[in-house]
């Protein structure tokens, strides 16, 4: 294995400013975002299981609490398929290069903010600015 592949989070946050987005993070980032794609595929998979997995209820009550089941793993399936394509996203920009970097200003993200959120796209700034412009203006939120 590569030395790429065994760089921790404290040695990532040791980095200096002008190795921001060098091959080793990109590579840590890859892998976060790679781990994360699995887990969020197997609870695809698993929301969906429950969803087929019903039986015939005689009980009223019991029908219900098996409808509210159901809507539970359909909301969790459609939050987790969203996120899904979003993490599918972030692994693209980081092939293309733009992985790091906010998509409003062009300045970098930030590792802190990129290991609380890898799929961020916005510096904390642009999106502090966006997020008031919506409450102010009465914008459509963009998630991200």
């Amino acid at each position: 294995m590569s030395t790429l592949s065994t760089l921790t989070e404290a040695q990532l946050l040791a980095m200096p400013e002008s190795d921001y987005m060098n091959e080793a993070q990109l590579e840590f980032f890859k892998k976060l975002l790679k781990l994360e794609e699995q887990e969020l595929m197997h609870a695809i998979d698993e929301a969906r299981a429950g969803l087929s997995n019903h039986e015939a209820e005689a009980d009223l009550a019991d029908v219900a609490t098996q409808q509210e089941m159901q809507q539970l793993h359909l909301r969790t399936v459609e939050r987790q398929t969203k996120l899904l394509k979003k993490v599918r996203e972030t692994l693209r920009a980081i092939d293309e290069g733009d992985y790091g970097y906010c998509e409003e200003t062009g300045e970098p993200i930030g590792l802190k903010r990129l290991l609380a959120r890898p799929t961020a796209t916005m510096s904390i700034q642009a999106k502090e600015a966006q997020e008031y412009k919506e409450r102010t203006e009465g914008e459509p939120e963009v998630e991200e």
